[in-house]
């Protein structure tokens, strides 16, 4: 049986958490995108395997940590608002969204 796909909200206001934890995930996710040119450049260059591999779990964990600040930010944020609400499927979609993400094998 197929995921049922959760729509987001029609309206996403902008929280203070939001403002606050943005430019510390882009700064990361910029990070990021340079360690990847640099393995990228490693592998044109026939760099040795082991050294690329360290460089790619490197990346999975930087990448660990951005989805981990983000989750923590729509916790305090999206998933607070909703379950608060006094609209039962409201409350639902949240927790189901969230459900949804953890289960999923791949983010489409």
């Amino acid at each position: 049986m197929p995921n049922k796909i959760m729509k987001p909200p029609t309206t996403h206001k902008p929280s203070a958490a939001h403002d606050s934890a943005a430019p510390e995930v882009i700064r990361r996710l910029k990070s990021i995108e340079g360690h990847v040119r640099g393995i990228q450049k490693m592998v044109e260059s026939d760099a040795y395997c082991i050294e690329i591999l360290k460089q790619i779990k490197a990346v999975k964990q930087a990448l660990e940590r951005v989805g981990a600040i983000t989750l923590k930010t729509h916790l305090q944020t999206c998933v607070t608002e909703g379950l608060r609400s006094e609209d039962l499927a409201e409350r639902e979609r949240v927790i189901g969204e969230i459900v949804d993400v953890f289960n999923r094998k791949t983010l489409r």
